[in-house]
């Protein structure tokens, strides 16, 4: 198979790392430009400095001979935002900046821009068992969402006046090895045995493993289906507040304990709190359908829920307890 040049950027980050192995694996010629020199990456990886994620970001040099770029880096979604006005940081990084990556990467005769966006575009929760399609209006509700909605259009209106293939995936939550946040907190609740009040939570919602929208990601470089598509990416396996940490402690080979407690009162005491956003997540549902990249590109999850929760949980778990996972 012919070697693909790929210019992949957020090499450093959660999602960027993960499909930067990938690629590697797969014999592409990768291109990470980052802010400095990168000493992990691979031998022969090429690393240009292109400093800070910016509207005046020169690309260039770094898109020379390149055939697809994979555009993770962004400015993330904040729980606690403290500027002033956060829709124009927003906007300066993940619209203006991302803007100028895509036209300089026409300019160079890019053919494909692959974009990581966000479920946030259609929002922040689905009434239970109505997922989000991607024909679902596009109702994002913060400046983070906002501005990957607007990159989104831009992106896809230069590649039809342009001639580049575009392709959008908007993931939930991503969950894998080395996950941080919310996620990695819960499973550290669930190895240390703290007894939560989340039994009589009845939700449902949509999570995608790393290893998952990785292949998604891959899928689309190589079908030619995925050009001037918005595609939605889930395990296909749909989980409750409850169920997820009961598999999550059957991956430490633990036993949750979860305990009754009236969801409508845990909510009004997450807001009283002032955590929200952490009860709606953990309370409320948040379902897609990926019956879209299933029919068009014929690709399907290829791990599962247990495996990816299992690799998840092995990876952080201490030396000790990682001799149990093989047992």
């Amino acid at each position: 198979m012919h070697q693909r040049s790929v210019l992949l950027t957020g090499v450093s980050g959660f999602v960027g790392k993960a499909i930067y192995n990938a690629l590697l694996a797969s014999g592409e010629r990768v291109i990470c430009p980052s802010r400095r020199p990168l000493d992990w990456l691979a031998t022969g990886v090429e690393n240009p400095q292109t400093g800070d994620l910016s509207p005046a970001t020169d690309w260039s040099a770094p898109l020379r001979d390149v055939d697809v770029v994979i555009h993770c880096a962004a400015r993330v979604h904040v729980m606690h935002e403290t500027t002033a006005d956060p829709l124009a940081l927003f906007r300066q990084v993940n619209v203006a900046a991302t803007m100028r990556l895509a036209e300089q990467a026409v300019q160079a005769g890019v053919a494909q821009f692959i974009y990581i966006s966000s479920i946030k575009v259609n929002g922040d929760g689905t009434l239970l068992g109505q997922p989000y399609t991607e024909e679902s209006a596009p109702q994002a509700s913060d400046p983070y969402g906002i501005s990957k909605y607007e990159a989104e259009c831009a992106l896809l209106a230069l590649g039809e006046r342009c001639g580049m293939k575009v392709t959008i995936i908007r993931p939930p939550l991503i969950y894998g090895p080395g996950v941080k946040a919310n996620f990695a907190s819960m499973l550290q609740w669930t190895r240390k045995g703290i007894p939560l009040p989340f039994a009589s939570i009845r939700n449902k919602r949509s999570l995608v493993y790393l290893g998952n929208l990785v292949s998604l990601v891959l899928c689309c470089m190589q079908n030619k289906n995925a050009a001037q598509q918005v595609f939605l990416v889930s395990d296909n396996h749909d989980l409750s507040t409850p169920a997820l940490l009961e598999l999550s402690a059957q991956a430490m080979h633990r036993k949750a304990r979860l305990i009754p407690f009236p969801p409508g009162i845990l909510i009004l005491l997450a807001r009283l709190a002032g955590r929200k956003a952490i009860s709606d997540r953990l309370c409320g549902s948040l379902q897609v359908d990926i019956s879209k990249a299933q029919r068009l590109l014929g690709w399907t999850p290829p791990y599962s829920v247990e495996q990816g929760l299992r690799a998840t949980v092995n990876a952080s778990a201490t030396p000790v307890e990682q001799t149990n996972f093989t047992s």
